[in-house]
């Protein structure tokens, strides 16, 4: 595979003879949706190359070589994401038999050409080729996602449309946003002002790591930021274009303190004090109430969300949720006895149920961090495992549906190398580029029968010591492109050693794409 060097490897590739070059006036051949994505293929190439390809409805002029993109049925068993991609010295053609497939026959030619096609700015003598090839592409999982944490440390609209095209180069298609947690509330919502005029900002963050109460020391700057509604629009606009879907997370019931300092109604009030926005990490007592008003509160946010996000899962978090402050409240323990509870895990269950049922009713389907299994698993809900895999088998199992994003493998925030002291500070752990390869959803203690029930799998940027878009990059690449060949590559096509040669070539993309990926090793 030493002149296809596409990441993540396809399923099948047949190397031919010679090559294909793209000039000035070679036309892309499109018609209806296979139009929007020669046109967007035009464009992504045009700053490099100087070419303004037209997009023309059919028929080549005479002597004049093209680029085919068109829809066709007869490709149906390669889903909704295959595609076919043949270039030929005469011609590419580029067919598959829905859209988000012949948007990643674009991606393949892309990185097809040489690695300099990414560059922002006009590149000179380069000849723009494409090696000869026959190339049929399936992926392996329907769920390829990345989680960004913008509430540990804001990141701006701008770099949120940036992560979604390097999602969309690497063939992943999930974006998972978590928009609410302790330090900061991130979404507008339009009944409930109050979330985003107070609970976006916090006075001031810890410096360095997470320390003994005393011991810790602040920066002294307030920090914050939110999306408004109009904001949400276009991301999930510009995702949706690249066949990216937007899954927004809600934190509930734990992740609450932003929230609570906002409206101090939805908290327990165990101490009768006002609460701020929480301005270190670790996992916060404030957790929301199990009133009925709290949980009407939050479906009418959830009411907002669904207005905005068109996805099929919403993802409500549920993960670290203490319970001391349910044990202390006489109105909890009282909720409990009425609803002839045994535990506060059941009352978080409960809680879970409740939001399920209402996400049901308006046709989404609801996903929670593997916590949701404690206390009874909601009958339609699906599990995001990240304690390990443990909770995704125990889902699998009980025939409930499982994206594995286990923090053994796809947690990048953590340590990319063994020395500490040569990087910058992280979380913790260490998941070096050959960990995150090694990561497979389908573990040990899922039979083939059961496999159904694996959605995919995703990777997770905690921010809490990332605090710009240049060190969110270089936690996540080269670390995602790994995870991305797991989730599209078929097990049997995976190798690492070739990876790493298909890589050398691929961070010269992300070079012209100015990305602050960690160099390797």
């Amino acid at each position: 595979m030493s002149k296809i060097t596409i990441v993540p490897a396809p399923s099948r590739v047949v190397p031919g003879e010679g090559t294909f070059v793209l000039t000035p006036e070679t036309a892309l051949v499109a018609t209806g949706p296979a139009a929007e994505v020669a046109g967007l293929f035009a464009a992504q190439i045009a700053p490099a190359t100087g070419f303004t390809l037209p997009v023309v409805a059919a028929g080549v002029a005479d002597g004049q070589s093209g680029i085919t993109f068109a829809l066709d049925e007869s490709l149906a068993h390669l889903g909704a994401e295959g595609y076919r991609l043949t270039v030929t010295p005469s011609g590419v053609t580029a067919y598959a038999a829905q859209p988000a497939g012949l948007f990643y026959a674009a991606q393949s030619l892309r990185q097809l050409l040489p690695p300099e096609v990414f560059s922002s700015t006009p590149v000179e003598g380069v000849a723009w080729t494409l090696p000869c090839v026959e190339i049929e592409d399936v992926p392996r999982f329907g769920w390829r996602g990345a989680m960004l944490d913008v509430c540990r440390h804001f990141m701006p609209k701008d770099f949120v449309l940036r992560f979604i095209d390097l999602l969309a180069l690497h063939k992943l298609n999930v974006f998972h946003w978590h928009l609410t947690d302790d330090q900061g509330w991130r979404i507008e919502v339009k009944k409930y002002p109050r979330l985003t005029e107070v609970g976006a900002w916090r006075k001031e963050t810890l410096v360095g790591r997470m320390q003994r109460d005393e011991e810790m020391v602040f920066d002294d700057v307030p920090h914050g930021g939110f999306y408004t509604q109009d904001d949400i629009r276009e991301v999930v606009a510009y995702a949706q274009a690249r066949h990216v879907t937007v899954v927004p997370e809600i934190e509930m019931p734990g992740h609450a303190q932003a929230a609570i300092a906002a409206y101090p109604e939805l908290g327990n009030d165990v101490l009768g004090e006002p609460l701020d926005v929480r301005t270190y990490w670790g996992i916060s007592e404030n957790v929301f109430n199990v009133e009925e008003s709290t949980l009407a509160f939050l479906q009418d946010v959830l009411t907002e969300v669904l207005d905005l996000f068109p996805s099929e899962f919403i993802h409500v978090g549920g993960d670290e949720a203490p319970k001391a402050q349910w044990k202390a409240s006489p109105a909890a323990q009282a909720r409990m006895q009425a609803l002839g509870l045994d535990s506060e895990e059941e009352l978080q269950s409960y809680f879970i149920r409740r939001m399920d049922a209402f996400l049901t009713s308006h046709g989404r389907r609801l996903i929670g961090w593997d916590e949701i299994l404690e206390g009874g698993l909601a009958e339609n809900a699906t599990v995001m495992s990240w304690r390990g895999v443990q909770g995704g088998v125990a889902a699998v199992r009980s025939g409930h549906d499982v994206v594995m994003a286990p923090n053994t493998f796809t947690y990048f925030d953590y340590y990319q190398a063994e020395d500490r002291e040569k990087e910058p500070l992280a979380i913790g752990g260490y998941i070096p580029l050959e960990g995150a390869y090694a990561f497979e959803p389908v573990c040990e203690g899922i039979d083939e029968a059961q496999a159904h029930h694996v959605l995919g799998g995703q990777g997770q940027l905690w921010t809490e010591y990332i605090p710009t878009p240049e060190h969110v990059e270089y936690m996540a690449f080269p670390r995602l492109c790994a995870l991305a060949e797991t989730v599209w590559t078929p097990a049997t096509g995976k190798d690492y050693a070739d990876f790493l040669t298909r890589l050398e070539v691929h961070l010269q993309r992300l070079d012209g794409m100015n990305v602050h990926y960690r160099r390797l090793d």
